[in-house]
């Protein structure tokens, strides 16, 4: 607890009109020495922890006032996936901790997506949790602040790197999936790309089903996976493909709240 108590000294070294500072929990030994450390020598500087909605076992001690056992279910921040707090470091950081906010899974992919993209960074889910908190909307109380995330792991598989990133770019509206019917008479298919090519979408992936559908034998159901440019994009996709065809459904097209 004493060494990860350093990360506070050396961001208060570094950014010493730091007005908060975001970190991320799992047993509470780094939110306890960096809490510590930091409201010792700047008491006014916030300290917000964060934890994933599938592990939130901080936040259920700061209710229950002591640790106590939740159920631990897999999550992307598998860093933080302590289902008890250490009871010293819920000691210590109980009573200096300004705020504990709680991200979903969503959240955390976005915050990889974002950390890969803007920073060139690949960060462990357990390190981008901050950024998924400001990502959610949660910390909006200091726009135009000086806040610190802490980054603080790159332990991440490739594939499970590569399945974030491409959840990441679906909540963000920029890998979109729906369902057609269409002529299954040469050209249908053609057709199709032409009307996504009028407004340069990409198609990733397009896949037939022909046995599980109830409509004529000459019809065929498609699958298709696209990529847009943005969520504006995806919405001129939907408004173009439903206008072309009806039946077509498609995959929740979220609007988060970014930065």
């Amino acid at each position: 607890m004493a060494g990860q108590g350093t990360v506070g000294l050396e961001i208060l070294e570094d950014v010493p009109d730091a007005d908060a500072i975001v970190v991320p929990v799992g047993g509470g030994g780094l939110l306890a020495g960096v809490s510590l450390a930091v409201k010792t020598l700047k008491k006014n500087c916030k300290i917000i922890g964060v934890e994933s909605d599938r592990v939130p076992s901080f936040s259920k001690a700061m209710e229950y006032g002591r640790p106590v056992t939740v159920e631990g279910k897999s999550t992307l921040a598998d860093g933080l996936a302590v289902p008890r707090v250490g009871c010293n470091a819920f000691a210590t950081a109980a009573n200096l901790v300004d705020k504990m906010i709680i991200v979903t899974e969503e959240w955390i992919s976005m915050a990889i997506l974002k950390l890969v993209e803007t920073e060139k960074c690949v960060v462990e889910g357990a390190g981008a949790i901050g950024l998924a908190a400001a990502l959610s909307g949660q910390l909006d109380e200091f726009v135009g602040k000086k806040v610190v995330l802490l980054l603080c792991g790159g332990n991440i598989d490739t594939s499970v790197l590569s399945r974030c990133l491409d959840r990441g770019l679906a909540i963000d509206g920029r890998l979109v999936k729906f369902h057609a019917t269409l002529s299954d008479r040469p050209g249908g298919i053609a057709e199709l790309c032409r009307i996504l090519a009028t407004i340069n979408v990409c198609v990733k992936d397009i896949i037939h089903e022909r046995a599980w559908l109830s409509d004529d034998v000459f019809s065929v159901r498609v699958k298709v996976v696209c990529e847009t440019r943005d969520l504006k994009h995806a919405r001129q996709l939907q408004e173009i493909v439903k206008k072309n065809y009806s039946s077509s459904v498609f995959g929740n097209i979220p609007l988060p709240k970014v930065l």
